[in-house]
């Protein structure tokens, strides 16, 4: 698990997917990115891997904890203090998903939900400091897909003390930017009305890539389905799929979304 100090509380701090096959899983990414994935044999950590670049922690991939769980990349947002951040949470109306829990010697964590329903974990870190992001084949960015933004932007500005700007986006829309001292460290838009209604608000996570075109073609090779086809967006372009194990995630290469 990721590093947090005053440098990286609040946030994005860690990613990991939770998965059917976790060694098929481990597999394409291993394919895909060129992870180097080493499987913890302690078995508290439940078969949980973590996938490194040039030895630095980038992800985690583990199987599903039950058959209820989505199979999804989940993310977490730094913390001093999980204990107090789940007050902050409760008084911000939302709801908590797991309680403050310790995960061995590694740190600890909580799960929450915001008004809208989009579950984000916090970590607290004890052992593991080493989390490597913002460069090819890492986490790049994130963004909260949400049905009713208005109702979500309070929360997480109370909760992780980020602020937010707003910008045109697409025809009649809005693009929000989650920041902190001036940084925008992650984004948030109104769930499209084309959207099924039995999907709820959901946070997704962008790998940034050297190449979307190529590494499109590359998951899609591997087994992959298309969501969105690489396509151009103000100051870059994008892609989102869908791994062989029916987990989304997107790809990118520029700035913020």
């Amino acid at each position: 698990m990721p590093e947090t100090t005053t440098a990286t509380a609040n946030k994005l701090a860690w990613v990991e997917l939770s998965t059917p096959d976790a060694a098929a899983s481990r597999d394409f990414y291993a394919k895909l990115f060129g992870w180097d994935i080493e499987v913890n044999e302690d078995p508290q950590y439940g078969g949980y891997a973590l996938a490194r670049i040039g030895g630095a922690d980038v992800a985690g991939i583990g199987p599903k904890q039950s058959p209820e769980a989505p199979t999804a990349w989940g993310l977490y947002v730094g913390a001093d203090d999980v204990d107090d951040l789940v007050n902050k949470a409760k008084s911000a109306g939302g709801a908590i998903v797991a309680p403050p829990f310790d995960v061995g010697d590694q740190g600890r964590m909580t799960v929450l939900a915001d008004p809208t329903g989009a579950v984000i974990s916090a970590w607290q870190a004890a052992g593991m400091r080493n989390f490597k992001q913002n460069e090819p084949n890492t986490l790049g960015w994130a963004e909260l897909n949400s049905r009713g933004l208005e109702r979500a932007i309070p929360f997480y500005e109370s909760v992780f003390g980020w602020t937010h700007k707003t910008s045109p986006f697409g025809e009649g829309q809005e693009y929000t930017e989650f920041q902190l001292d001036g940084e925008s460290i992650a984004g948030a838009l109104e769930m499209m009305p084309n959207i099924p209604a039995e999907v709820p608000s959901y946070w997704s996570v962008y790998f940034k890539v050297d190449d979307v075109d190529s590494t499109f073609q590359k998951a899609t090779g591997l087994g992959a389905t298309e969501m969105v086809a690489p396509q151009d967006y103000p100051g870059g372009r994008f892609a989102i799929l869908s791994d062989p194990q029916g987990a989304s995630f997107a790809l990118f290469l520029g700035g913020s979304l």
